[in-house]
């Protein structure tokens, strides 16, 4: 069992950034696959990014990609996103996930999820 915790979000104008953090419970957390995740009001639940067990690949939505950082820290069960350049169109709930072994870019594949944080964009 993983549980995870999403924190750092909150309003911020376009253009700015966030640090999202996930942190999860655990002695296992480096055996698992991180995801972030978003979902806007009205609308399905969107890969954002994903990140191997290691840290050593990272993938990306193409409508994120060179703005959105994910990163990791196993020793401290924390995973990281990194916000940049945001839009309002970011605007949505942010969730982490976790599962096992490969990496997926489908929500449908994880198997934990935090509670969400809200991402709010002004324009």
């Amino acid at each position: 069992q993983v549980q995870l915790v999403e924190s750092g979000g909150g309003l911020v104008q376009a253009g700015g950034s966030l640090r999202l953090s996930c942190a999860a419970s655990g002695r296992t957390f480096s055996s698992y696959v991180m995801g972030w995740f978003r979902q806007a009001p009205g609308k399905e639940r969107e890969f954002v990014a994903a990140i191997s067990w290691s840290g050593g690949n990272t993938y990306y939505a193409d409508s994120v990609k060179g703005r959105f950082t994910i990163s990791r820290d196993n020793a401290k069960n924390t995973v990281y996103l990194q916000m940049n350049s945001l839009k309002p169109e970011d605007t949505a709930v942010y969730y982490c996930a976790a599962k096992r072994t490969v990496v997926a870019t489908m929500a449908i594949a994880y198997d934990y999820w935090g509670q969400g944080t809200q991402v709010t964009i002004s324009s």
